[in-house]
């Protein structure tokens, strides 16, 4: 039997003769309760959050991407594509040509991100999911079509059924520009607007403007080259395992990225905004914990006679310094535990029947409640969090401040 836990353990659930050293050690009970309610909650709905971005995105992000390491463009190597199609858990491979373009319609004029898609696209991702107007189409005959962000056709002022055509312009990029008749620097494409799409990323709907890859090369001045290659994988293929076979084959010329790697910059910002306010919570909890200091504090002072009558037993000073060290431990311990499954609780609640809404102005958003992502090593980071810094202000209790009532 561990003797100072014991002793700990009837120390703790015992009634003291001075009841303001209950009401201290209940009030630290629930300052960790609280503590540790707010950070799963709240690294839970941060969570959750990112989980609704990614899903925006994987409306129009592929599953893989393949970029090259230098350059802009590159020509697919046969033979690297044969045993990349050749791949057990690959499905659909689209090839791809983006750059910037001015689109001019009517008066109106902007730049805008050109991605020319083959016919293996409307496979890739769901395209029809995304669509408010129209149908997606590429080309029929001789008629070019395009897809517009929702943003972008509103700047526009252009819609399905329009029957003038959008004027496509690109600098020719192996001519110098004629400052005389700048109109011969630039080629041109026509394209029918065929459908909008809203992904609701600003990103993609105020700038993404979606044709054939036919159009795109002649615009751009390429044969075969493109700047992408979007990879759909087969269900339930695992997408580190795939990306990691791809990487093996193309050698060290390409990046091979997934959808967080092709949103690095988004994923890392909410990642910083998550761990940051993790940080501030970790600040309050310090400050719930200077509680068990003022509880050990007067429980030293109220047990010293039974410290006294260990020592006089046989035990040793470490022994007695360990009966409080586990003591104020076993208050943050308690406290984070019943915490944790608080805050898991609310937090099963909320994802399964999402109680807690936007309230005003909730319309405005995708989702009316607030989402709620309960992550596993998100709990243990907690749960060692609590553990450690209550260890440490027992430590400081026992070790620092009890010196004179237990030596």
């Amino acid at each position: 039997m561990n003797l100072p836990l014991h002793i700990a353990r009837r120390y703790l659930f015992s009634k003291k003769s001075h009841n303001a050293i209950n009401i201290i050690s209940l009030v630290s009970v629930c300052g960790v309760v609280i503590v540790t309610i707010a950070l799963v909650c709240v690294l839970s709905v941060m969570n959750g959050f990112s989980s609704v971005i990614a899903s925006l995105f994987s409306d129009f992000d592929p599953q893989l991407k393949v970029i090259p390491r230098t350059g802009k463009v590159f020509v697919p190597v046969v033979q690297e594509m044969k045993r990349i199609r050749a791949l057990p858990e690959v499905d659909q491979i689209s090839e791809v040509l983006q750059d910037n373009a001015l689109v001019k319609f009517n008066d109106r004029q902007v730049v805008a991100v050109l991605k020319g898609v083959d016919a293996n696209y409307a496979k890739q991702i769901n395209i029809e999911k995304t669509l408010v107007d129209g149908e997606f189409k590429l080309r029929e005959d001789v008629v070019d079509y395009a897809t517009l962000g929702i943003g972008l056709a509103y700047y526009l002022g252009i819609k399905t059924g329009f029957v003038s055509p959008m004027e496509i312009y690109a600098p020719k990029r192996d001519k110098k520009v004629n400052l005389s008749n700048p109109t011969t620097s630039f080629n041109t494409e026509y394209a029918y607007i065929a459908s909008v799409f809203r992904i609701n990323q600003q990103v993609y709907d105020d700038n993404y403007m979606l044709v054939s890859l036919d159009l795109a090369r002649s615009l751009f001045n390429y044969e075969n080259e493109v700047s992408a290659l979007e990879i759909r994988l087969k269900e339930p293929a695992d997408t580190d395992k795939v990306k990691a076979k791809i990487e093996r084959i193309l050698g060290g010329h390409y990046w091979v990225q997934n959808r967080e790697e092709q949103q690095a910059a988004s994923f890392k910002m909410m990642a910083i905004e998550k761990w940051m306010i993790f940080l501030i919570l970790c600040f309050i909890l310090i400050i719930a914990l200077f509680n068990v200091v003022g509880s050990l504090s007067m429980l030293m002072i109220e047990k010293k006679k039974d410290a006294r009558i260990l020592q006089n037993l046989g035990a040793d000073r470490r022994l007695v310094k360990q009966v409080f060290l586990y003591e104020g431990w076993m208050i943050s311990g308690f406290g984070g535990l019943i915490g944790l499954v608080i805050g898991v609780t609310l937090c099963l609640l909320q994802q399964e029947f999402g109680w807690i809404k936007f309230g005003e102005g909730a319309d405005a958003f995708i989702i009316d409640a607030y989402p709620v992502l309960v992550q596993f090593w998100d709990v243990v980071i907690v749960f060692l969090t609590v553990l450690s810094i209550g260890f440490l202000s027992a430590w400081i209790s026992v070790y620092k401040l009890g010196r004179r009532w237990l030596e």
